[in-house]
């Protein structure tokens, strides 16, 4: 349980953020790093919001922490099972 707790809290977003600090440090292009960043901004703005950019860079960051949560919790449940 507190292992689970760890991993979501802390080790999943850092390596969301590592995720993102690596894509743009080995040359993929910002456009594409930040492309679900900007979809969000976009309905937003569909909305009638103006949200600030940075917004964009969050629901990235956030997108790419689903993601490993989800793997990660995906790995635990398959080695419990084996």
């Amino acid at each position: 349980m507190i292992g689970r707790l760890i991993f979501l809290v802390v080790l999943a977003p850092v390596g969301a953020a590592v995720v993102v600090t690596a894509l743009l440090l080995f040359g993929a292009p910002a456009h594409l790093v930040f492309a679900p960043g900007w979809a969000v901004l976009a309905l937003l703005r569909r909305g009638g919001l103006h949200p600030p950019n940075g917004v964009g860079v969050a629901s990235t960051v956030i997108l790419w922490w689903v993601v490993i949560a989800a793997i990660g919790l995906a790995w635990e449940r398959r080695r419990k099972r084996a």
